[in-house]
């Protein structure tokens, strides 16, 4: 007997197809709830015995039905994952990065994981300055992007301290659905098919190309809504990691192969820089938002901007400036620049550059920066003051289990299909997270061999008087620090629940000051949701923001923890096609 159900072509891709829809149309055309804000696409999933939210219904079906098989969180995270892989390749998959955070019932206590992968011993910022000649930046995709991917030892690392059940029978759903086919939901195909034209308008820096056509194209082109996509060469892979562990991938078969493709394609990465890649479990760093611990993973992640927001914004009562008001709207915006000059400037690889975490999270530092805010006008630039010091795209997937376990996980290929590099007969593509590099000598996030590059992607969690009560994400590059604040003042500041905090009209600002040595010069660009009024849109523009049209504004999942009932809230917003599943 199967371990895992054959694959099913569920009816609710239909209505994630709608919900995409009412997502474009906004409020034209909407349906009216009988309680509730009208925005709100649904209500929370609850549950007492487990919850999981991911990005894709089959992949949240996936972790359901591991928890039911007696996995833990980890178990059914780790077996969704890989799903996604299959389902959702052009996010996620094993050729990129991942970063966890963990609450662990038993001890009572949160644990960090950053399974994020350095850059090849062999390429030194000498000979990757050669290489490049004139350029100042990485280019996006191609070798000279990959780093090494740190996905499988990540799952084997969380596996080894939280599972359960055996890694086979974890993977085995995936390897079902990469056989033998899933149906593509309407987001994920539509972000397919608009990944496909950049990669193939850069396959001139992109080797052995025809990989990548033969992996994950259906005749020639990217996959439409409903049509069925295998990945058979996914699926030998997941059998040799079921057998094999996380060593087939990083000491046997699999790291032979990857080093062979690499040494024809002129890709840097070697076996023995797989050999020597492990994991870093590292502790989680929080501030105090209003009586509420928010955690965000340490860099060499920029998880520590959200906390960096919050400081300076617990001083303001938000709640009284009212909901997307043009008032809270320019604060934010402002907020936000603010904290990424620390991030263009600090966050980096701790090994290899000293961060002021402690002054850059203090009550002393953000008093300082509030002090830059003015109220009725956007900054066009920012300098630190800090001390001087020498020296994406994404799934993210939370689970809670019947014993009280909850992973807050996010993994990532970094731009959709990363590299573009796809090792021949491994059905997966390189990540392309070694773009992220700065080029300039001395900086922070400097290129060096063997270094970790600036990470986007950041799991968040939450605890209220030391118990869990929030594991949640928001998925998409720099709209990742920004959708979090948002997501905490709307269920914190604003009282709404898990599911209406997500659903909710976000703004997104872009042109911040980068890591990889960017500068913003002219204030940047505000994008809005169709569900911000246009009033609230002129009185911005007289403010001084560069309204756009568009953005990406994220995708989040969410699992809310009600301690006094022992009920688990799920999310998943209407700006993916994902789903929560409880029992």
């Amino acid at each position: 007997m199967k371990l895992f159900p054959k694959p099913v072509v569920y009816s609710v891709l239909s209505v994630f197809s709608l919900l995409l829809t009412v997502s474009t149309l906004a409020q034209t055309g909407k349906g009216d709830r009988i309680n509730g804000p009208n925005f709100v696409t649904r209500s929370p999933v609850l549950a007492r015995h487990g919850m999981v939210a991911t990005a894709h219904p089959l992949a949240s079906q996936v972790g359901l039905a591991i928890l039911k098989q007696g996995g833990t969180a980890v178990d059914a995270a780790i077996a969704a994952n890989a799903a996604l892989g299959v389902l959702e390749p052009n996010n996620c998959g094993i050729g990129g990065d991942l970063f966890a955070i963990v609450w662990s019932a038993k001890d009572r206590k949160l644990y960090g994981l950053n399974a994020s992968g350095q850059s090849p011993k062999s390429l030194t910022m000498e000979k990757l300055k050669a290489v490049l000649g004139d350029s100042k930046s990485l280019p996006l995709y191609g070798p000279l992007s990959v780093s090494v991917p740190g996905t499988v030892d990540g799952w084997f690392e969380l596996h080894r301290r939280f599972g359960k059940l055996p890694m086979k029978q974890l993977l085995e759903p995936g390897i079902q659905y990469a056989r033998e086919g899933a149906p593509v939901p309407a987001v994920i195909a539509y972000s397919w098919q608009e990944a496909v034209k950049r990669l193939e308008a850069n396959q001139s820096i992109i080797r052995e190309f025809d990989n990548f056509r033969r992996t994950f194209l259906i005749d020639q082109k990217a996959p439409t809504e409903g049509q069925v996509f295998r990945n058979p060469d996914l699926a030998r892979t997941y059998e040799k990691l079921a057998a094999g562990g996380r060593d087939a991938f990083y000491r046997g078969e699999l790291a032979d192969l990857m080093d062979q493709y690499a040494r024809k394609t002129g890709l840097f990465l070697r076996k023995e820089d797989l050999v020597a890649h492990r994991s870093s479990w590292v502790e989680p760093v929080s501030v105090n938002y209003r009586g509420y611990d928010v955690y965000e993973l340490p860099p060499n992640g920029q998880g520590i901007a959200v906390l960096q927001m919050l400081n300076m914004l617990k001083s303001y009562d938000l709640k009284s400036l009212g909901h997307n008001s043009a008032d809270y709207l320019h604060l934010l915006t402002e907020v936000k620049k603010l904290a990424f000059e620390d991030r263009a400037r600090y966050y980096a690889d701790p090994e290899f550059s000293k961060i002021p975490l402690t002054w850059l999270l203090s009550d002393e530092y953000a008093a300082q920066r509030r002090k830059l805010i003015d109220p009725k006008q956007a900054a066009r630039r920012i300098d630190s003051s800090a001390p001087v010091l020498k020296e994406g795209d994404t799934t993210y997937l939370t689970v809670a289990d019947d014993e009280g376990n909850v992973i807050s996980l996010i993994q990532s290929n970094m731009l959709e299909f990363g590299s573009g590099m796809v090792p021949d007969g491994l059905g997966f593509v390189f990540h392309n997270r070694g773009t992220s590099f700065n080029l300039e000598e001395g900086h922070a996030n400097a290129y060096k061999s063997g270094k970790r590059p600036f990470n986007t992607i950041i799991p968040a969690f939450v605890l209220k008087d030391g118990k869990p009560f929030l594991s949640f994400g928001v998925m998409g590059g720099a709209m990742q620090p920004q959708g979090h604040v948002q997501i905490l003042c709307n269920l914190i500041d604003f009282g709404m629940n898990v599911q209406e905090a997500g659903d909710a009209a976000r703004f997104s600002h872009s042109g911040s000051s980068e890591p990889v040595g960017t500068m913003m010069q002219d204030g940047g660009h505000l994008a809005l949701e169709s569900g911000i009024p246009a009033e609230v849109r002129a009185e911005l523009e007289r403010r001084g923001h560069h309204l756009i049209p568009k953005d990406f504004f994220g995708g989040y999942q969410a699992i809310l923890i009600d301690i006094p009932n022992k009920v688990y809230h799920g999310a998943s917003e209407m700006r993916k096609d994902g789903q929560a599943v409880g029992y």
